[in-house]
């Protein structure tokens, strides 16, 4: 597997992760869970980034 294509797929698996880690601290008014959860989602869409840019030089 290219690591293009690697880094966006394990970005999309970090964003979905990230937004039920959000919502579940919300649902339990966990602020502390809900940080966790924002921070990783924004760390796939961050990687997903990484892996369009790859894609684009041919890496």
């Amino acid at each position: 597997m290219k690591t293009s294509h690697r880094d966006k797929t394990e970005g999309t698996l970090h964003e979905v992760k990230g937004k039920v880690r959000e919502v579940t601290g919300k649902l339990i008014n966990d602020p502390e869970l809900q940080a966790a959860g924002a921070s990783e989602n924004f760390a796939g869409k961050v990687q997903k980034k990484i892996g369009k840019i790859k894609k684009v030089f041919g890496k």
